[in-house]
């Protein structure tokens, strides 16, 4: 099994400039997502598609692969992660032969475990379909709510009497994504109807950075586990 790890880091982020080398907990962001996939058997390789430098040299140092800088028009605000994915297979596969699987990490989930990145491997192997990081849902769509007008009316329709247990409900929690090089080239999309969840309860790997908020609430998590120590 040969699978490719990609890392996505645009250098531009208008919510939090620069997060992806700000430092956390004494190293860039990037950084965690690097550390985690290397001495993997199955990772061949560990690739970080950006179009800054600074984050290129930060992620070459870590010990990553950056065989360019990603082009431009793949560096704006409307560039999608397929699109990136595509560009980055093409690539390696052109220039070191075909891979099995391209598994998508994206730098702003720091404290994904090992341990689940295992358990997504061999979900992938056991069932061969596109494996995604999920964690259950922190507010039930059963307990949500629109605005219709001036009036809020429930999110879900259901009927509490002859609904007497609510069924889970889960999220795409971000921090991993398995798929088949031609299963994502054919759909162009990480999603499928038949993707098996990768089912993540540990909150901190919850964590997704896009704003200073969510990094606040990474450097506290940070250091509650300081205080165990």
């Amino acid at each position: 099994m040969r699978i490719l790890a990609l890392i996505t880091a645009r250098g531009g982020s208008k919510r939090l400039p620069g997060k992806n080398v700000r430092l956390l907990g004494g190293k860039p962001l990037i950084v965690w997502s690097i550390d985690i996939a290397k001495d993997i058997p199955e990772i061949c390789d560990i690739i970080v598609s950006t179009d800054d430098s600074t984050i290129a040299e930060v992620s070459i140092n870590a010990g990553a692969s950056v065989p360019w800088l990603r082009p431009d028009e793949l560096a704006t605000d409307s560039s999608s992660s397929v699109d990136v994915a595509l560009h980055t297979l093409d690539w390696y596969e052109g220039e070191k032969g075909p891979v099995d699987a391209l598994l998508l990490l994206q730098p702003t989930s720091p404290f994904r475990r090992r341990n689940s990145i295992l358990r997504g491997i061999k979900l992938y192997m056991d069932k061969l379909k596109p494996v995604i990081g999920m964690s259950p849902a922190q507010s039930h769509p059963m307990w949500c709510y629109q605005l219709d007008g001036e009036v809020m009316r429930p999110f879900i329709e259901y009927d509490p009497i002859n609904t007497p247990t609510q069924p889970n409900a889960y999220v795409i929690n971000g921090s991993f994504y398995l798929i088949a090089p031609e299963v994502l080239r054919k759909k162009r999309s990480f999603k499928s109807n038949d993707m098996v969840p990768l089912i993540i309860e540990e909150l901190e790997e919850r964590i997704d950075i896009d704003t200073e908020w969510d990094w606040k609430l990474a450097e506290t998590f940070l250091n509650s586990q300081e205080l165990k120590k």
